[in-house]
């Protein structure tokens, strides 16, 4: 079996939390099953990365699209923003600082403009496992970058989240049909 690394991708406060003008509905009932996920990996022995988002205080690296949304709602995701809205992750997410990754990434993707590729094959890993949130932006991009650097993509249904249930579908769906594996966790064969 090819070697495998999880990345968990931008379960923080700001994404998570319904007072942040960058919340994704529903993205905090994935907490459990990611929190599962997690520990599983750790149990595996499966590196887990961390991916995560934080801006400047002064928005100079908000993505221009989201800009006004992210200065108007209290500057989620940056360093002296209310706690509720900060690049924190879930309490239920074990992290092990000296076997865990942390790589915090400047766009959607997890691969764009990071050391992510780099770090992954110096360790040997050919199978990317993706959860998080969101589907039709991070996971996607991220799942098409790791398909495009000849990873194999496994993602997990019960561990992404989207605005609605359509949108979560559909995305899925096209992930599955340019190559990645859609399963649920409780499906995936370790």
């Amino acid at each position: 079996m090819s070697k495998t690394a999880l990345l968990m991708i931008d379960m923080q406060n700001g994404f998570l939390n319904p007072a942040s003008s960058l919340y994704i509905p529903g993205s905090e009932k994935t907490i459990p099953a990611c929190a599962a996920l997690i520990r599983r990996c750790h149990e595996q022995k499966v590196p887990v990365f961390f991916i995560t988002r934080e801006y400047r205080p002064d928005g100079s690296d908000v993505e221009k699209a989201r800009y006004e949304r992210w200065l108007k709602g209290g500057k989620p995701l940056s360093f002296g923003c209310d706690p509720e809205i900060s690049t924190e992750m879930p309490e239920e997410f074990e992290m092990d600082s000296e076997e865990d990754y942390l790589i915090i990434k400047p766009r959607y993707s997890a691969f764009f403009s990071t050391e992510l590729d780099v770090v992954l094959r110096r360790i040997g890993v050919e199978r990317v496992l993706i959860a998080g949130t969101t589907t039709p932006n991070c996971i996607r991009t991220s799942c098409y970058d790791a398909l495009s650097l000849n990873y194999d993509v496994v993602v997990f249904r019960d561990c992404t989240s989207s605005a609605t249930e359509e949108i979560q579908e559909a995305n899925l769906r096209d992930m599955e049909n340019v190559g990645a594996e859609i399963v649920l966790l409780s499906d995936y064969i370790w």
